[in-house]
């Protein structure tokens, strides 16, 4: 390790579907959270190692924050503001193609009590005009005193470099939290499930409710360096279960193929996958399911 080293922790907060995931994945350099369609799949915290020169940026990224409705709804709120509690900067993720609307007025009132340094990212530079960004940066200024206003897009990867220097000057001087080829401090198991979870939603978008959820049961690593998973999807209803095993079991097997694809890049061995699905009715009130997922069970 060089002597000059620095670490620290950034969280991205922002409404759902804002882009976090895809940004710190970007950031990384590699897949640590889950991307979707569907809003509000980011349930814990999900930290990624980014490393930058002698500098070690660990970003949080956090559910996206919206009205809360349900329990977990509720728990993945409180999750998201606790992770900004804890940054040395904060950084608030704005989609520029929905702008300043009801969610972002609501987390921009509740940021004005935080401490932290913070930064404003607009992000999807790609589909919007110069005009537009302007005034959603002007809006966004006059409610909070951002220290950097940055404009990026996380799919390509523009801009980005600039956060990560900029964050670079931030953290404080210190030794690194984690070995310096360690993307994320997920267990491989649960990443693994979110993979799942994702080609869950990818395939029936429409169809399946976010509240459904993924667990991997089992993980052996075999002889010649190859991988067994077992993992089950489960589901509050019987109808669910028929919706995610498709016609004679087609959908399943698509989903299967597309997440052991991914599994087995990021472990660089075979991946033998093979998924369940279950009813399990009212798991969102479930105290132990929460804990898997590293959220407070609210009461």
């Amino acid at each position: 390790m060089p002597s000059d080293t620095k670490a620290g922790f950034v969280a991205l907060i922002g409404a759902p579907n804002a882009g976090k995931s895809t940004l710190i994945n970007q950031l990384v350099g590699t897949k640590v959270s889950i991307v979707t369609h569907k809003v509000q799949t980011t349930r814990s915290i999900v930290r990624g190692v980014a490393m930058n020169g002698t500098a070690q940026i660990v970003f949080i990224d956090t559910p996206g924050i919206f009205k809360p409705k349900r329990r977990l709804d509720r728990a993945m709120v409180d999750t998201a503001w606790g992770g900004a509690r804890d940054a040395d900067v904060i950084a608030l993720l704005i989609d520029v193609r929905k702008g300043i609307d009801e969610e972002v007025e609501s987390i921009l009132k509740r940021l004005k009590g935080q401490t932290a340094p913070k930064v404003l990212v607009l992000n999807k530079t790609d589909v919007a005009d110069r005009e537009k960004l302007l005034k959603i940066a002007q809006a966004a200024n006059e409610n909070i005193e951002f220290e950097e206003t940055f404009m990026i897009s996380a799919l390509t990867g523009d801009g980005t470099q600039q956060i990560l220097d900029y964050f670079s000057s931030k953290v404080p001087d210190g030794p690194w939290l984690y070995p310096e080829d360690q993307p994320s401090d997920l267990p491989l198991r649960i990443l693994a499930a979110e993979i799942t979870r994702e080609k869950l939603f990818e395939r029936l978008h429409q169809e399946l409710p976010y509240i459904s959820t993924v667990e991997t049961e089992r993980w052996e690593t075999k002889k010649d360096g190859s991988a067994r998973i077992e993992q089950t999807i489960y589901v509050e209803r019987d109808s669910q279960k028929s919706i995610v095993l498709g016609k004679k079991g087609q959908t399943i097997k698509q989903i299967s193929q597309a997440s052991r694809s991914e599994i087995s890049d990021i472990i660089e061995a075979p991946v033998h996958l093979f998924l369940f699905v279950k009813v399990r009715e009212n798991w969102a009130d479930d105290p132990e399911r929460y804990r898997e997922m590293g959220l407070e069970f609210p009461k």
